[in-house]
C-alpha cells in the first residue's frame, strides 16, 4: 500500500467549510501521482507507447474534512485484468476517521492505437512492482 498526507487548505473548501466534493477527485488523484513519482517511471512508458488513463471512478463520501485536517490517502491495487485493473483508495483522517473511499479502474493506453493494452510481461510486473510495494 502506498500513503499519501494532504494538508486541507482554505481553497478546499466549499461554503459550508468543508471540502468540496470534487476536490476529493483531486486528492486521488495527486496520491497516483505520488506513486509515479515514487515508483513509476511514467516518462519511460510514455516512450515504449503508453499512458496511465483512468476510465471510471467510483467514490463514497462518508465524513466531512475540515479546514487544517491532515488527511492520509491509502491506495492499493484492488484487482489487475486482462486490459485494466483497479486502485482502491482510501482517504481517512489522521485520528482514522474515513472520509471518503473509491475505486479507480485504470487501463494503459498504447498511444499509437489509442486502445487498452494487454496488461502483461513486463507492464504488468512494473505495474504490480510500482503500486504494491
Amino acid at each position: 500500500m502506498h500513503t499519501t498526507e494532504i494538508k486541507v487548505r482554505g481553497y478546499h473548501l466549499d461554503v459550508f467549510g468543508h471540502v468540496n466534493n470534487a476536490r476529493y477527485l483531486e486528492f486521488l488523484e495527486e496520491a497516483r501521482w505520488a506513486i509515479f513519482d515514487d515508483k513509476l517511471d511514467l516518462e519511460n512508458l510514455a516512450r515504449d507507447g503508453f499512458a496511465f488513463t483512468v476510465v471510471n471512478i467510483n467514490i463514497n463520501y462518508r465524513s466531512p474534512a475540515l479546514l487544517y485536517d491532515v488527511l492520509v490517502v491509502e491506495t492499493h491495487l484492488a484487482k489487475i485484468g486482462q486490459r485494466s485493473a483497479v486502485l482502491h483508495q482510501h482517504v481517512k483522517k489522521k485520528n482514522g476517521e474515513t472520509v471518503v473511499d473509491a475505486d479507480v479502474t485504470f487501463v494503459m493506453l498504447e498511444t499509437k492505437t489509442q486502445k487498452a493494452a494487454v496488461l502483461e510481461g513486463r507492464l504488468r510486473d512494473s505495474l504490480m512492482r510500482a503500486i504494491e510495494g
